[in-house]
């Protein structure tokens, strides 16, 4: 059975917290692209992106 997608919580080199989205493949699907000065900041930017894009629509040009 494949893995799940996993959301990933690390300190980057300055110390901030980010996170990245990790496809059962091990590719990374998207990320923080921004540093959180807390654990709890970078948490509540997981929680964000689950509740906010469940249904997001693609754009084209």
């Amino acid at each position: 059975m494949a893995a799940q997608p996993v959301f990933e919580l690390y300190q980057d080199r300055s110390s901030e917290w980010r996170w990245r989205l990790v496809a059962s493949n091990g590719n990374i699907v998207a990320d923080s692209a921004e540093g959180y000065a807390s654990k709890q900041g970078a948490k509540r930017g997981i929680r964000s992106v689950k509740r906010i894009a469940p249904d997001a629509e693609v754009q084209e040009p």
